[in-house]
């Protein structure tokens, strides 16, 4: 019953990570760049890209420490870690997939 708890704990942070991140295309704060600053020959310097798909990039980082905490972990949570490790692991493969498929 723990395992099925710990799989839907990590399939739903996939979830809401993927929801975040196809609901937050719009950046209303960005600023435009002015059609000037845009021509060659104008010393003004490109703005910055934003990085995409934060959510899913901090997403995977909190499963990796999740994962190091569970491999470093004092005991084996009642036979639940191995099962836990191997959910994460799945999970990451998808984010990780997410991102390759990311079309910009």
């Amino acid at each position: 019953m723990k395992i099925k708890g710990i799989s839907l704990l990590i399939v739903s942070i996939f979830l809401v990570a993927f929801v975040l991140t196809v609901g937050s295309h719009a950046t209303p704060n960005a600023k435009a760049v002015p059609a000037a600053a845009s021509r060659a020959g104008s010393s003004v310097p490109p703005a910055a890209a934003p990085e995409p798909h934060p959510q899913i990039r901090e997403a995977i980082a909190a499963l990796r420490r999740a994962k190091d905490h569970l491999e470093h972990a004092a005991h084996d949570f009642g036979g639940h870690r191995v099962e836990a490790v191997r959910a994460i692991d799945a999970a990451t493969q998808q984010l990780e997939e997410c991102l390759r498929y990311d079309k910009h």
